[in-house]
Parts: structure tokens; C-alpha cells; sequence
């Protein structure tokens, strides 16, 4: 209800409180005979409101109120009161008024404050029918267990109650302090202490549980969440006022960690239909179910491909791909193929029948210590597997490659890094060959990938912690995985043939940093989820690079996209026949010792490196 129909109803009510205070003094007759009565219902109707209008009773929400706005209208009725007591007084000084009685005074005082209060909180309670009302037809309620039955828990139901639209059914409070055992809070019973909420659940078929306890310690917490974890309920966390107010904002506990909070410098930005050389094209993706692939996929889609051929061999992720992407582009034509980029039979009947114009090869291993203990599938996919990718796309007229490549190929330390830059090498090598634009697009570390390592600390902080970081000093590039697509997309038309293009990353982000601010954004401390250093995995480094030493850089037309010229391998073509041999069979030292052939800089394990001559 608007402020000014409150105060037409206040003057209506304020005559009825002054003639109900005459009548209760005096009866009808002798009340309505008074001298004074008509003057100080004049006085009352045009002083209380002014009074009332300065104490902000007109600006004020009611359909919120509370019991501190019930204390301003006593207030503001009392200070009215008492400036018409002082006129009355006056009155009475100088004869206008001749005799008044005291006690008109105290009843005018009690009937306003009632009437004033009780139409404002009125206008409260029918807000709250009327939103139980449009709860109650939102749909199904879920029901709710609140732990904690402290301040927060109480606000935590009034805001519930409030909000019906929520959809949630509070049946019950638990809390460990006995005086507060079976007693009811907003009409909401303490069903018993916080060692019960297993067996709460089950009894009152909760789905939702609210940790309402902001000032209690990390592990009381964790025990709660992991028991609502073990009995497969959602739970979340209330923050405590004084972190709102206090600036210590637990974002976690209002919202998901946004991962581009993460990364200390601006989000690269652009418009999405930036992509214009794909409009019209068979665009082909591998490794489509992957995040990468996915939203590679996602901004091709945005520029109209004629068609888009999505190409993995995880059935599952690429059904969830095809759902996704058909139901945000209805107009577009999606083929999902699931095949192996290792099987270059499949490879090639995937081009035949599509005959791709544009081919953006995602599908990659990338773990650095599992390639490290299986050399062999390192091999077969990043190596093998583009090199059937690119022939395929060489005898199938494709006039378009890239390679999504990474930071791990700049002077290798690990197989998995070093298997990735000769399928760099692969790549270049065809386009210098064959004249074609295909390119390597190369990059750093994609914040919220799947198994990378924001995801793998969410998951230990849901846990309790610790979280573990191999190196105090370990730092990594990062991107986010929108702003990477795009740059890649951007790079890819910028290809004539045989480029290398670098994406700007910004400066290294050290991993114990960046697991510091996760933990603060999740909504604790690093006293409450501990960080413990586990030491540096097999063929892991403390940082990372870009380019090789002695690299040419050149801008381009992109600000954000820089063209590397690296010095030239030794070995003009890559011995894939070989490669394949050593995988087949399992041969570890006779993979490395290839590697090392062609990648100068790559650095075998200690285990190996010996054994093939390399210091």
C-alpha cells in the first residue's frame, strides 16, 4: 500500500482515537457538550500528522515491518502526544481552554498508538497471506531442516516465510542447547540436538538442510555438511552478519564461485559472432564432449556453421554436449560421430562422409603425472591420433586447421608436454608441405575445466579440506574457458599457414594463491581449510612458459593474440611409424628416446634418461 492511502487512513483514524478518548472520559452527552472537544480534534488532525510525516511513518515499507518500526510509531505517537499536551497546556495558560482532563490525554495516547500500529501491521500481515497464497499454487514444497536455532536460524525461517515462492517447508530446528529443546521458533519446533540430524532426515523426509550457525567453528561445520552429504541431502551455509557488514563476504554461501573471480587481471571479452569465416562451413570438432571441445562448439554454433560434426569417443559427455548445444541452436545442424581420433580408419570415414571445411582438433590427453605412468596412450592420442586427424583432413580437401596445444610443449620437462609439441610439429609441418592454413594455437592452464585444478580444490573444500598444492612456488598461466575459445576462434582466421599463435595470458598466478582465494571465496579461512604441500609430481615444473627461448614474437591484429616463431627442430619429419611401434609395444625407453630425437629441449624422467644418454 502506498505511503499516501496510509495517511487518508490515519486521519480518519486519529478522529476516531480523540472522539474514543472524549466518550471513555466522559459519556456521550456531557462528551460531545465539552468546549474543548472540537479544538482538539482540529489540532489532533492537523498536528499528528506532521509529527508522524517528520518520524518517517510515511516513508517507511510496511508491508516489511518489523518491531523496530513498531518502536518508531510509538515513538512518533508519543512525541505527537506530547506536543499537543504542551498547546493544550498553553491553552489552558491564556484561557482559551478553560479545563482539560489529564486522563483524555493517556486515552488519546493508548487508542492512536493502537490504531496507527495496528494499520500498519495489518498492512504486514495481509503481505504475508497473500504470499502464502502465491506459494501455495508455485508448486511441490521441499522440505527443510534448519541446524542452528540461534539468530540466524530465526531469520533464516522468517525469511522463508516470507519468501514461500522459495518452496520450502521448514519442519523442524536442531540445536545443542537444551533450554531451547521442544520450544517453537516462528511457529517452528526444536526437534532435538545436532547429533540427530541423520536420523531427522530420514524421519521427516528433509531434502534441504541450512547450517544457520555462522560463529561456529570450521569442524563443527564440516561434520554437518559431511553428514548431510552422507545421507544425500543439499546443505548450505548462512554467513554471520558481522562478515557481511565487516566486508569478509563469504560468496560461496550467497552464490557459486564465479572462476573468473580467479584470475587477477580482467576476463578477455569479446562479441560471440566474431567467428564469420565458419558461417556456411562444415565445421568439425574432436574432442566435442570435452570442456574445450564443448564450448568451442558452442561459439562455432553462434556463427551459423551449415553444419557441425562433434567428434569424441566418450558416448556420455557427448550426449550432454548434443543436448546442450541443440537446445540453445535449434537452427543449426549438428552430426555427433563417436569415434577415436586413435583409429585412423574411423578417422578417415568421419572425413569422407562429412568432408569438414574446418577442423578445430581438441581431443587431447593433458594430465601431466598419468602420461607420465602411461606413456603409451600420450603417444596414440596426442601424437598418433592428430597426425590421423591431420591426413584425414589433407585428403579430404579440409582448407582449415587448428590445434589446440599448450604451455607443458615449451621446453618440455614431462612426456605429456612433450607429445603435444610434436603434434605442434605435425601440424606445421603439413601446412608448410601441402600449403594449407592450418596453425597451432597455444595457451596456458583453463580456470574450471574438467579435472583441472579449481574443480579438484572445490571438491576438497566441499570435503573439509586440506587442500594440497604441490609447490609453495609452483605458478601457472590461466585462462578462463570462454575468453581461450575465443582467442582460438579469432586465431583461426588469422591463419595463412604454419603459424604458431600464442594467446595472452597475463602474468603466472601462483597455485597457492590461487587456492588461498578460492578458499575466501568458498567462505573460509586458511585456519579452517588448511593448504598442505605435497611436493612437485613426476615431470612437473615450478613454472611454465609460452615460448622457447630465443623465440621471435609478433604482434598481430589481435591485441590478445600473439604470432611465435620458435627455432626449428632438428628432425624434418616425425617418425611416426616408429612412434607407433614403441606404443604398441609398451616400449617406454624406446618412447622417450624418440622424444628426446625430436624434441631437443624435452627432458626424460630420471628414470630413463640415463639409460638413453641424456643428461
Amino acid at each position: 500500500m502506498r505511503n499516501r492511502y496510509v495517511l487518508l487512513i490515519d486521519l480518519p483514524l486519529i478522529f476516531l482515537a480523540a472522539c474514543g478518548a472524549f466518550l471513555l472520559r466522559f459519556d456521550w452527552f456531557f462528551a460531545t457538550t465539552r468546549p474543548e472537544w472540537v479544538p482538539f480534534l482540529v489540532i489532533a488532525l492537523v498536528l499528528k500528522p506532521m509529527i508522524f510525516m517528520a518520524f518517517g511513518l510515511y516513508g517507511r515499507y510496511w508491508m516489511y515491518a518489523t518491531a523496530n518500526d513498531l518502536v518508531v510509531v510509538v515513538m512518533g505517537v508519543t512525541a505527537a502526544s506530547g506536543v499537543l499536551a504542551f498547546l493544550v497546556g498553553i491553552g489552558m495558560t491564556t484561557h482559551a481552554i478553560r479545563e482539560f482532563s489529564r486522563s483524555v490525554m493517556l486515552i488519546d495516547w493508548l487508542l492512536t498508538i493502537v490504531a496507527i500500529g495496528g494499520l500498519r501491521f495489518g498492512i504486514r500481515l495481509l503481505n504475508d497471506r497473500h504470499m502464502v497464497r502465491i506459494g501455495s499454487q508455485s508448486g511441490p514444497r521441499r522440505n527443510l531442516l534448519v541446524v542452528g536455532a540461534g539468530a540466524a536460524g530465526a531469520a533464516v525461517l522468517r525469511e522463508i516465510q516470507r519468501n514461500p515462492g522459495l518452496n520450502l517447508r521448514p519442519v523442524g530446528l536442531l540445536d545443542d542447547d537444551r533450554v531451547k529443546r521442544g520450544k517453537r521458533i516462528h511457529g517452528v519446533r526444536v526437534l532435538g540436538n545436532i547429533e540427530t540430524l541423520p536420523a531427522m532426515i530420514v524421519t521427516h523426509t528433509v531434502q534441504d538442510v541450512i547450517i544457520a550457525m555462522p560463529t561456529a567453528p570450521g569442524p563443527v561445520i564440516r561434520s554437518v555438511a559431511q553428514a548431510c552429504a552422507a545421507a544425500g541431502v543439499v546443505s548450505r551455509t548462512v554467513p554471520g552478519m558481522f562478515e557481511l557488514l565487516d566486508g569478509r563476504v563469504t560468496i560461496n554461501r550467497l552464490r557459486d564461485v564465479d572462476v573468473s573471480d580467479l584470475l587477477r587481471r580482467p576476463e578477455i571479452l569479446g562479441p560471440v559472432d566474431t567467428a564469420s569465416y565458419v558461417t556456411g562451413q562444415t565445421v568439425l570438432v574432436t574432442g566435442a564432449g570435452g570442456s574445450i571441445g564443448l564450448e568451442l562448439s558452442r561459439q562455432v554454433a553462434h556463427a551459423r556453421p551449415r553444419q557441425l560434426i562433434l567428434l569424441g569417443h566418450g558416448e556420455n559427455s557427448l550426449f550432454e554436449a548434443e543436448h546442450q548445444l541443440r537446445t540453445a541452436f535449434r537452427d543449426v545442424s549438428f552430426t555427433t560421430v563417436v569415434g577415436d581420433v586413435r583409429d585412423r580408419d574411423r578417422v578417415q570415414q568421419v572425413f569422407k562422409r562429412h568432408r569438414p571445411d574446418i577442423v578445430f582438433h581438441a581431443a587431447a590427453h593433458k594430465h601431466v603425472p598419468m602420461m607420465e605412468q602411461n606413456p603409451e596412450e600420450a603417444i596414440t592420442n596426442n601424437v598418433l591420433g592428430t597426425s590421423h586427424v591431420v591426413t584425414a583432413a589433407l585428403d579430404n580437401g579440409t582448407s582449415r586447421f587448428i590445434l589446440i596445444s599448450t604451455d607443458k610443449a615449451v621446453e618440455p620437462r614431462n612426456l605429456m608436454g612433450a607429445s603435444k609439441r610434436v603434434a605442434e610439429q605435425i601440424v606445421m609441418q603439413a601446412a608448410r608441405r601441402w600449403g594449407r592454413s592450418f596453425a597451432v594455437v597455444r595457451f596456458g592452464n583453463v580456470l574450471g575445466s574438467r579435472g583441472s585444478v579449481v574443480p579438484f580444490f572445490k571438491r576438497q573444500i566441499a570435503a573439509g579440506g586440506p587442500v594440497t598444492v604441490t609447490h609453495k612456488d609452483v605458478t601457472r598461466f590461466f585462462m578462463t574457458i570462454p575468453e581461450a575459445v575465443h582467442l582460438v576462434l579469432q586465431a583461426g582466421g588469422m591463419s595463412r599457414g604454419g603459424e604458431l599463435f600464442v594467446l595472452n595470458m597475463g602474468r603466472p598466478v601462483k597455485i597457492a594463491d590461487l587456492a588461498q582465494d578460492l578458499i575466501a571465496l568458498s567462505g573460509f579461512s586458511t585456519e579452517e581449510i588448511e593448504i598442505v604441500f605435497t611436493g612437485l609430481r613426476p615431470g612437473e615444473k615450478l613454472d611454465e612458459r609460452l615460448w622457447d627461448s630465443g623465440a621471435t614474437v609478433d604482434a598481430t591484429a589481435h591485441p590478445d593474440i600473439m604470432c611465435v616463431i620458435e627455432p626449428a627442430e632438428g628432425v624434418a619429419s616425425v617418425p611416426l611409424e616408429r612412434f607407433a611401434a614403441a606404443a604398441r609395444g609398451g616400449n617406454r625407453l624406446e618412447i622417450d628416446m624418440l622424444l628426446a630425437q625430436q624434441v631437443s629441449s624435452y627432458v626424460p624422467s630420471p628414470e630413463v634418461a640415463p639409460k638413453i644418454g641424456v643428461d
